[in-house]
């Protein structure tokens, strides 16, 4: 079996356990409400209502952590940042840098792929307000632990690993899960900021901040496209990936060319 198999696999059996955790009955009772009642504009949709998988390429250098699934976003579709509009801006995002073969992403089984990006969250169950208690992002930190070791596990300093935090609590919980895989953080402790950039250890390892693209953000102006797109070229100068040729006015690919690991 090949790294790439084995790590696949691995990611496989974790998002497996993801699927049937019910570690946080708070979290667990919310995401079935929210399937049960519904939003009006999805009344006619059977929601996913379980913790979301993480999604994506399993020879990935960029790793992607948001907060949490949204309540009728990916609690809703299954997949993470998927029918919402942070996946909007998100993926449109990844799709310019070249890490996306498109720039929807709707529900699952609509062609998505991507190229050398893992898209995970600091919690996989839709919390109410959006708000995950401290004791919950414990819970479910083990999880990106053993997501973070996958990736981990062949970083160099020429092949470093870089980790895109898309906000506060993504970024904090980031840190404490490489800290928790061995990797030593540098004192004081890095601290939250859009573009914050920290490099670990032997320079295999680098921290990437960025605010989230939720509507707080994106609709009031202090997140906008050409930032995340900064953001993005900084991940892609991270790990050694020259960006593509502008994609801002190209059509969507209408063809697949991979299949999604989840």
């Amino acid at each position: 079996m090949t790294a790439c198999s084995s790590r696949e696999a691995t990611l496989e059996r974790i998002n497996a356990r993801i699927i049937g955790c019910s570690r946080c009955p708070r979290l667990a009772e919310y995401r079935a409400e929210i399937g049960r009642v519904k939003r009006r504009a999805f009344r006619d949709e059977q929601y996913w209502a379980r913790p979301v998988p993480a999604f994506g390429d399993p020879r990935a250098r960029l790793v992607i952590v948001g907060l949490a699934p949204a309540a009728h976003g990916a609690n809703r579709t299954g997949r993470m940042f998927t029918g919402d509009s942070s996946g909007d801006w998100l993926y449109r995002a990844l799709y310019r840098a070249g890490l996306a073969n498109q720039p929807t992403s709707k529900r699952r089984g609509d062609g998505l792929a991507l190229r050398g990006a893992y898209v995970t969250a600091a919690a996989r169950c839709a919390p109410p307000d959006n708000k995950p208690s401290r004791d919950e992002l414990d819970a479910c930190r083990g999880y990106l632990i053993e997501e973070l070791e996958c990736f981990l596990s062949l970083a160099t300093a020429r092949r470093p690993l870089a980790v895109l935090a898309l906000g506060a609590i993504a970024h904090a919980a980031a840190l404490a899960a490489l800290e928790s895989c061995g990797v030593e953080l540098p004192r004081p402790r890095p601290r939250f900021a859009h573009g914050a950039l920290a490099r670990f250890s032997d320079g295999s390892v680098a921290v990437l901040a960025s605010y989230h693209p939720s509507r707080q953000n994106t609709q009031t102006g202090r997140l906008t496209e050409p930032m995340l797109d900064e953001i993005m070229r900084k991940a892609l100068a991270l790990i050694g990936t020259k960006p593509p040729k502008s994609r801002r006015d190209r059509k969507p690919p209408g063809k697949e060319t991979r299949r999604p690991t989840t």
